[in-house]
């Protein structure tokens, strides 16, 4: 791994407009569970499928039982940055990355000062109301003891969270394909690349170098200039 690191190190150090792609193995080290591992969310027990729970349908017509949900599983308010989310903080602030694209909707990128942030999946940190639209923060949300939080005006209070069957908002993914297209170095890191539409966003890279770091295989990785198959805390520790 040492060589694969010192590839990279060199990659980062000879370009001047970075992307970081980034899904939930970025977070993982953070302490928030992933979806799709052995222990993640998808893989475990409860009274309706997480699937099913985290779907705009049952949000609609199932709030309370969402919401319970949401409450005990989505709550990333306790979870700090770790140094993967430290790292890319430090790059953006010496001008190297332009832009940070993520799958998470925990806000520890902006949590460690990271700014040039698109949320593909959108944030637990903000929640509007579907009467008024006014705003509150995450958490207004996690320590509110109502069942179902509502606003002042007497609607309810949905997390702007990507539910299922909800399309991505338009606006992120223009800004995402601009980032991409014009990167020179892309990082793809922390996930298995089979969630689309986001997945499909690599496509649009012109750029020099593809680079992929996840603990698994995945199938763009024949397309990558470099693969390494570690955890990011492994690799960014060692990145200056």
């Amino acid at each position: 791994m040492e060589k694969e690191i010192e590839k990279l190190k060199k990659m980062i150090e000879e370009s001047n407009n970075i992307v970081f792609f980034g899904g939930a193995g970025v977070s993982t080290e953070s302490g928030i569970p992933d979806f799709r591992s052995k222990d993640g969310l998808y893989n475990q027990k409860y009274k309706y499928p997480p699937e099913e729970i985290l779907s705009h349908t049952f949000f609609m017509h199932n709030t309370k039982e969402f919401y319970k949900f949401y409450r005990e599983k989505m709550n990333s308010l306790k979870y700090e940055p770790n140094i993967t989310h430290i790292k890319l903080a430090e790059l953006e602030q010496k001008g190297k990355v332009k832009a940070i694209i993520t799958q998470n909707i925990d806000g520890l990128h902006q949590k460690v000062g990271s700014k040039n942030v698109f949320e593909l999946h959108g944030s637990v940190l903000r929640n509007y109301c579907m009467k008024c639209n006014k705003f509150y923060d995450g958490k207004f949300i996690f320590d509110n003891k109502d069942e179902i939080p509502t606003c002042e005006c007497g609607g309810i209070i949905k997390p702007d969270v990507v539910l299922y069957e909800e399309g991505l908002d338009d606006k992120t993914i223009r800004n995402s394909i601009e980032a991409i297209y014009n990167a020179d170095l892309l990082i793809v890191a922390g996930t298995s690349l089979t969630v689309y539409p986001a997945s499909g966003l690599i496509n649009y890279f012109r750029g020099r170098n593809l680079v992929l770091i996840n603990k698994d295989q995945t199938t763009f990785d024949n397309k990558a200039d470099l693969v390494i198959n570690q955890g990011l805390g492994k690799v960014f520790k060692e990145i200056v």
